[in-house]
């Protein structure tokens, strides 16, 4: 097996949140996410976004540094998230760390799971 070459922190999330409204709003996160990732000179390159007919949804943001996505159930007060930035030209690490605590932060969510994946 090769070593890791340090290619950057992808962190996966399950989280719970009783802000069920949070969990329907699609555009209000993608307003929020562009915000802070605006405050981690992090350079947006794309975004698809679907909202179900229970109104949750599904977005992925492809970043110039690789990429976050979002999955929500209101049905069980829950969702899913992942970030990933890669350290092609400078540690993302600390960045990948902010943006997972400021998704955290945003739905007032409880972790059920959180792995860490050193790529």
């Amino acid at each position: 097996m090769k070593p890791l070459s340090s290619k950057g922190l992808h962190i996966l999330l399950t989280l719970e949140t009783e802000s069920e409204d949070l969990l329907l709003n699609s555009k209000g996160f993608l307003s929020f996410i562009e915000k802070i990732l605006a405050t981690k000179d992090v350079e947006i390159v794309g975004v698809t976004d679907h909202v179900f007919e229970n109104q949750s949804f599904t977005s992925a943001v492809c970043l110039k540094e690789s990429h976050l996505c979002i999955h929500t159930w209101p049905e069980f007060k829950q969702l899913t998230f992942d970030v990933f930035l890669c350290n092609y030209m400078q540690d993302n690490t600390e960045k990948v760390e902010q943006i997972a605590d400021e998704v955290i932060g945003y739905f007032n969510a409880e972790i059920i799971q959180k792995h860490k994946i050193y790529r």
